[in-house]
Parts: C-alpha cells; structure tokens; sequence
C-alpha cells in the first residue's frame, strides 16, 4: 500500500497554499471575525470557485474539476492551514457530497453546476440544540414533500442556498433536500465562538423538500457522509495544527529571556516536540483515512472515526499551546493565537466531539470483533 501522494497532487496542494498565502492571509480573517454583517469573505470564495476547488469532486459534466479525493484532502489542508473564513466544509464536504452520494439525475444536474461555480452555498442541518450530534432522535419532520421543524446550529446556515436536512421521515430518518429561498424557510444568525464560520437558526412551517436518497436509508446515509466529511475535515484540522505549530516555533525562536531563546529551554523544546509528534501521528491516520476514501474501502468507518478524534486533539493541542509559549502576549487580542483556538474548538464541534468519534470507534471496532 503506497500512502505517499504523486507529484500531480502534490502540485495541486502547492497551488492552493500559494493562492492562499496572497489571498487569505490571516488579516482577512480577522476582517470577518470583527465584522458584524459579513458571514464570509465574498472575494476569497470567489476565487476559490475560480480554481476550481467547490467542485473538485464533482464530474465534469456537471460542471467540476473532476479531480479526486485524494486532491480535495490537500485542498482541505491549506485551507485550514489559512483559517480561510468560507463556508468551504460546508458546502463542499457535506452539501455536494450529500447530492453525489445520493441525489437523483435531476438533483445532480440542478444543483451541483451551481455548487461547484459558487453561485449556491450548500449547507448541512443535523443539530437540534446543544450535545452530540443524534441523527435517530430528531423533532423536524418530513412527510408527503413537506418539511417542519427547527434546526440549531446550522454552520453557515445564513449563507446557503440550499441545505440538506435530517429529519424524521415515515420510513425512519430521512434526509431532505430544500431550497432556502422557498416559502415556509426562515433563518437568523446565531453567536459563534468563531465569528469567521457562521452559525445560523433555520425554521421550517411546511417548507417544500425533495427526499434525498432512498426511503428508509437515511440512517445510514447520514453515518456515511458523517465519515466522508470527517476525512476531509480531519485533513483541515491539520492544517491549522501545523500553522499554529510552525508560528509558535518561530515565535519561540525568536523570544529571547535571559539571553538567549526560549526555544533552547528544555521545557519548551519538549513540548514543541510533544506537539509535532501528535500533529505527525494524527496525519498518519489521516493517510490511511484519505486511501480508504478514495480507494471506497470497507476500512474507511474505522479509519474516519480515529482520524477524526486524533486530528480534533492535535488542532486544540496545538492552539492551546501556542497560547501558552506566547505567554501573556497570547492571550491579548493583537496577537493572532486566539485565531487558531477558535478555529480549532469550532472544527472540533464541528461534526461531534471527538468523545463522540472515539465512542464511534470503539463501537465499530467491536462489532468488527462480533463479526
């Protein structure tokens, strides 16, 4: 098994991290965080559907890239690595890939044109109020095309076009399709602890919906996009617990106390080492995790559950640190640490804790041992 990616990928990762050092430097989103209007910045996703990234999944005859997953996981970690403020997992780990794993003809070549150029967001709503995500146990109701209930939070839910909702359908759970301009659809911002990815409160009154997927396989088309969107995810995460770790590493290289820099004291050189160490391990797992999507293995439920933990872990270690070896300075707004520490706490959230994905994987693990 060869887990190194070729030159083409690894080309593609190096045009994205260019693209991103010119356009999205951290002061852009530190520009959305300190806006009280903006949900995203507009001319960064612009520029992004311009190279084709929305869509670099989706075939080129709806209108994407027609690239791979193993690309779109390099993508993802640039972007995190940037702290880009769009609703780029959003649209793209959930919305599109919620319409190619189970939308019909007619839904694929309506809506993913649209999503991969840029002129739709897609969003995706599952929660419905604090705690783990809990997909079977939900008060939206879809029935008979029709779709009522409330959802809270919905990342980036003031932006999108489009949302793919869980609810409870007359089969058991079911995913629904909706157009948030349609009648019955009303939405308002909620505070977020990142202010740079937007959430959102969406209210359903007999909203018209699609049924997206099969009836009755709802359940676990939801556990399969939740895995899908976690690789990805993960792959973000690493990219913003390598960037908070390279600052810190210059940071400290170039703080000096008692004559000389912090980073030759014992104590900071064992915690930046103890930080690469988790930050390599939780890469590990994303490689194998970005081959068993990309290849469409059995392995990938195993795979996605214990990256998606050990990335969460890595991001928030390395956020938290970087406060710390910044000392008091970290902790002041100036400084970009808190950045890195709302992003992260924000990523982990994102799709469940990781208490959750470790639940996840201790489950799966154990009814592979049943088997």
């Amino acid at each position: 098994m060869n887990l190194e990616f070729s030159e083409d990928q690894k080309f593609v990762q190096h045009t994205a991290r260019d693209f991103l050092a010119k356009n999205a430097g951290l002061d852009v989103c530190r520009k959305v965080l300190e806006s009280p209007q903006a949900t995203y910045d507009a001319a960064l996703w612009k520029g992004v559907a311009e190279m084709g990234w929305l869509g670099a999944v989706v075939p080129e005859s709806l209108g994407g890239a027609g690239l791979g997953y193993l690309e779109l996981v390099l993508i993802a970690e640039e972007v995190g690595r940037a702290l880009a403020p769009i609703p780029f997992s959003s649209s793209v780990y959930l919305a599109t890939e919620a319409l190619l794993l189970a939308g019909s003809a007619e839904q694929k070549k309506r809506w993913l044109p649209r999503l991969a150029a840029g002129e739709a967001i897609g969003c995706f709503a599952l929660a419905e109020g604090a705690g783990d995500l809990e997909p079977t146990a939900l008060a939206t109701r879809f029935a008979g095309g029709r779709l009522t209930g409330e959802k809270l939070p919905v990342i980036d839910g003031e932006a999108a076009g489009v949302a793919v909702v869980v609810a409870q359908g007359e089969r058991g759970t079911a995913l629904a399709l909706v157009d948030l301009s349609a009648p019955g659809v009303t939405r308002s911002g909620v505070e977020s602890f990142d202010a740079s990815r937007s959430l959102a409160r969406i209210s359903f009154r007999d909203a018209p919906a699609e049924a997206l997927g099969a009836p009755g396989e709802g359940a676990a088309l939801v556990d399969k996009l939740l895995d899908r969107a976690a690789v990805m995810m993960g792959f973000e995460q690493i990219g913003g617990a390598e960037r908070a770790f390279d600052e810190t590493r210059e940071f400290a290289l170039g703080r000096y106390a008692f004559g000389r820099p912090i980073a030759s004291f014992q104590v900071i050189k064992h915690r930046l080492a103890d930080l690469y160490a988790k930050i390599e391990i939780a890469r590990s797992n994303g490689y194998y995790a970005a081959w068993a999507l990309s290849s469409g293995s059995d392995e990938l439920p195993l795979a996605a559950a214990g990256f998606r933990a050990a990335a969460s872990d890595a991001f928030e270690a390395a956020s938290q640190d970087m406060i710390q070896i910044h000392g008091g300075v970290g902790f002041t707004w100036e400084y970009d640490c808190h950045l890195f520490y709302r992003r992260a706490k924000w990523l982990s959230a994102a799709l469940g804790t990781p208490t959750a994905w470790r639940e996840k994987l201790i489950q799966r693990i154990e009814k592979r041992g049943a088997a």
